[in-house]
């Protein structure tokens, strides 16, 4: 690719996804929606002036620094007090692991077509619902606490879990691992090892940020945490595949709870470009998606991803709830809401080119249906977020103003109880 048309490339991206943020900001409609309109807009399906592909191996790496930078936002932000907020998404997590996985092996395979070993790499790339999509969701309906802090957790949890679950399902595939045992370790060593990384980055980061001075600071705080963060990146991936990730989400948790003195700065720097980095991602990642992959899918495809979405994500988060404090409304809402994100889509991209190049069928239809699935996550649950939460009172309330809905709701700020107390 020429400078020219890769600058042009880039432009002619962040221009989409600014114009969608535009619309989003004077409509009042879903900004994710229309980041994601914006790239088919711009991509294969559209006008075609946006191919990602042509940013050859460079894309992998655009992706997952840009990934890493969302994810270490949402752990330096990650808000879970009370025993019981945390013991709900420990539950959720867990239970939608175990529900989600083998849902949607069955769902892939039956409904979509794809071969048994496809559909578990499949099942894996969607499991995690996508903190890129929920977050901002979160913040635009402003949705009364503590429902929002529960989504944005279960996404961060679960979106390392899922990817580095699907790198490991597509080794199998491939022949690169041999056996479940092999799988179970190289998952651990991962998430185990993404994790210690991250935390180790992150208190270092928040000892180098403890020694600033306020008047010495001038952007430094900044510029030190994208450094640590994007060699922290280079570091996990070249020492164990996809453990970027769980670093990524380790190191913001470690920072977010060692308060320094430029802790709240830095907190409204990396959250103005994990939107920044958001904004370019969509547009380029929806850009891949082409109508060619998506139609042979048919009805199977469709179906396939409502019956993630209406029946999968609802018995899953109704048995994970059991016997917490969570009220009918609350319930509903988290089994509705769950689109899938940035990390969704390009591992799908970035897997679909590994199986075609070991000549394994079903690539395509695997990109397509990740796609289609993102697609319908995140058009049917980011255009009716809003309108649900205020029809089941869990809008955040203005004032002293109370949100009622059946059941007591909490108002914002507030808790769920523990239960005995």
């Amino acid at each position: 690719m020429t400078p020219e048309r890769l600058g042009l490339l880039w432009g002619v991206t962040v221009f989409a996804g600014a114009s969608a943020r535009l619309l989003a900001a004077v409509s009042g409609l879903p900004g994710v929606v229309l980041l994601l309109l914006s790239g088919l807009l711009i991509g294969r399906s559209g006008l075609g002036l946006v191919e990602p592909l042509d940013l050859g191996p460079g894309l992998g790496t655009v992706v997952g620094l840009l990934v890493s930078l969302v994810l270490f936002d949402g752990g330096l932000n990650l808000r879970l007090p009370g025993d019981t907020i945390r013991a709900t998404v420990k539950r959720i997590a867990v239970l939608r692991l175990l529900i989600s996985l083998g849902a949607g092996l069955l769902a892939a395979h039956w409904l979509a077509g794809l071969s048994w070993s496809v559909a578990a790499v499949f099942s894996a790339i969607v499991l995690a619902t996508g903190p890129t999509v929920v977050t901002p969701l979160v913040r635009q309906i402003r949705l009364a606490a503590p429902l929002g802090d529960v989504l944005e957790a279960e996404g961060l949890v679960l979106e390392p879990i899922g990817a580095v679950l699907a790198l490991l399902l597509l080794e199998l595939v491939l022949g690169n691992l041999h056996g479940w045992r092999e799988l179970v370790l190289g998952l651990l060593e991962r998430l185990g090892g993404g994790v210690l990384i991250g935390a180790s980055v992150g208190w270092l980061l928040s000892e180098l940020l403890q020694r600033l001075k306020p008047d010495q600071s001038s952007g430094l705080p900044l510029q030190l945490t994208l450094g640590m963060l994007f060699l922290m990146y280079g570091l996990s991936e070249w020492l164990l595949p996809e453990s970027a990730l769980p670093a990524s989400v380790a190191a913001g948790i470690v920072v977010g709870r060692r308060q320094t003195v430029h802790t709240a700065d830095l907190d409204g720097l990396i959250q103005e470009l994990a939107q920044l980095a958001i904004t370019m991602l969509f547009p380029l990642l929806a850009a891949d998606v082409s109508w060619a992959e998506l139609s042979p899918l048919g009805w199977g495809g469709i179906s396939c991803v409502l019956v993630l979405m209406l029946v999968v994500r609802p018995i899953a988060v109704g048995v994970a709830t059991v016997g917490l404090p969570l009220n009918l409304p609350q319930k509903l809402l988290l089994g509705w809401l769950a689109p899938r994100g940035i990390v969704t889509a390009s591992v799908a991209s970035l897997f679909a080119i590994r199986l075609e190049q070991a000549g394994i069928l079903g690539a395509g239809r695997l990109q397509g249906l990740v796609f289609l699935t993102i697609l319908m996550t995140v058009g049917l649950q980011g255009l009716t977020a809003q309108p649900l939460a205020r029809a089941l009172g869990l809008i955040e309330a203005s004032g002293d103003e109370t949100t009622t809905s059946g059941e007591a709701t909490l108002q914002p700020g507030e808790v769920l109880p523990d239960p005995g107390q």
